[in-house]
């Protein structure tokens, strides 16, 4: 009980007893820290699929097939910051071999379009235009290459580490780099090896702030589908040992869930397309997801303690569709209404522990109406708390009944149940790893209907 009560003044900042905390290992680093808090970002899938109307080109378009007309990079960060993003991540290079900016290292670039009369350099457009809207920029570089003639080649590696190398120190600082697994032929018909040991070591001498992502990290693991969904119950742990990228990576549930005592921190990123596909097609432009399932995505992604990366190709202009931009602010409309006011602000909860675990009772002034408790961690101690309940007093009988069954909470936990009005709100943790380390909590009435 005291190790407890020690634990809810730390979160409540009244005494700074952060120094005397056991660490329950492993725990983020600082660049860990710093990702966790960015929740949501965009990724850009954009390319000779988005005038050839493919999602995976083969390696031998025509490379003046890439013809922007109107591309306008402050247009991306403009909706971006409208959206609420943090940041863009884009596909600087795609399996198709085509660079988004005019590599030394391949024959199938920017350089090569008529686009800008061979000059233009989407890299060096998107890197000015975040600086100037004080947006951070990562990029995604496949691996797979479907146009170089030395894939399927122990040279290929050494290009690829090279390809790195000029964005990483070419176009100031990045706070991701996105890889996938995917491994197929060359135009020589050969499959390649790579030398993920490699290209790591070579990407963090470059960038050391780097967060990597991949189905195995090492910085941030992917969630295990591409639906943007991560489940109810969500460690920021992983073990990779006898794991590697692509069709030997964990199986799904567990890239989904981690591992409870996983010994690396590697947290989850969900991504998902706002569109049915990746790149921009001009008929799906009426099938952009709307505000209400964006946001519920946002619930099931950040919400269950991971970020949440949502695609947005830009069309055949080099610009956001409009409707992918007016679904874009509208999310975010959504998200700033439903969080704008935490009910328990002013409440001070009365604390109990049985066997060590903590119960906090939040008791309003008068009946509130809520549909969202929102916890989180201290996560730089480490993650702690394996399941948990939430409670809400009945006004005619008087009893406490159950409204939500949680399993892990992490960095953030957003709990939404059918909409109550209570008088008082008791959140109990069931089962914990060590001391519970929690925030203050926050409770919502997002005014709007949430589909479960």
């Amino acid at each position: 009980m005291k190790k407890t009560m020690l634990a809810f003044l730390v979160l409540l900042n009244t005494i700074g007893f952060a120094q005397k905390i056991k660490p329950l290992l492993p725990v983020p680093t600082k660049e860990h820290l710093a990702w966790h808090e960015k929740e949501f970002y965009l990724f850009i899938h954009f390319g000779p699929n988005t005038f050839t109307d493919k999602e995976w080109g083969d390696g031998k378009e025509d490379p003046t097939t890439f013809a922007p007309t109107q591309l306008d990079c402050n247009q991306w960060v403009r909706v971006a910051k409208l959206a609420g993003a943090k940041g863009i991540i884009l596909t600087a290079k795609h399996h198709d071999g085509f660079s988004l900016w005019p590599s030394k290292y391949s024959a199938h670039t920017v350089r090569e379009s008529k686009w800008l009369e061979g000059k233009g350099d989407v890299v060096r457009m998107l890197s000015d235009a975040c600086k100037k809207g004080g947006l951070e920029m990562g990029v995604y570089i496949s691996p797979w290459d479907r146009n170089h003639p030395d894939y399927g080649t122990p040279k290929y590696n050494d290009i690829y580490i090279a390809t790195m190398k000029e964005l990483l120190t070419g176009y100031g600082k990045f706070f991701e780099l996105w890889w996938d697994g995917a491994n197929g032929e060359g135009p020589n018909g050969k499959k390649q090896e790579y030398t993920f040991r490699r290209f790591e070591d070579s990407a963090f001498a470059y960038q050391p702030h780097l967060m990597i992502f991949s189905d195995i990290g090492p910085s941030i693991r992917w969630c295990g589908n591409e639906r943007g969904i991560i489940g109810n119950t969500n460690w920021n742990l992983l073990d990779t040992a006898g794991f590697y990228r692509g069709y030997g990576g964990p199986p799904e549930d567990t890239l989904n869930q981690g591992n409870v005592n996983g010994k690396l921190w590697i947290p989850a990123e969900a991504d998902v397309s706002i569109r049915p596909g990746w790149f921009y097609h001009a008929k799906e432009d009426n099938k952009v997801k709307s505000p209400n399932t964006l946001f519920n995505l946002f619930l099931k992604s950040v919400g269950n303690g991971g970020n949440l990366l949502l695609n947005v190709p830009p069309d055949r202009r080099g610009l956001f569709h409009e409707a992918d931009s007016a679904s874009l602010v509208s999310f975010a409309a959504l998200r700033e209404k439903a969080f704008k006011t935490n009910l328990f602000t002013g409440l001070k909860p009365v604390v109990k522990t049985t066997a060590g675990l903590p119960t906090l009772t939040y008791t309003f002034k008068k009946a509130t109406k809520l549909n969202s408790v929102v916890l989180q961690e201290l996560i730089e101690h480490g993650q702690r708390v394996k399941t948990f309940t939430i409670e809400a007093k009945e006004s005619t009988t008087g009893n406490f009944v159950k409204i939500f069954d949680g399993t892990t909470i992490g960095r953030k936990k957003i709990a939404t149940f059918d909409p109550i009005t209570t008088s008082s709100i008791k959140i109990t943790i069931t089962d914990a790893k060590a001391e519970v380390l929690l925030k203050p909590s926050a409770a919502h009435d997002f005014g709007f209907e949430v589909k479960n």
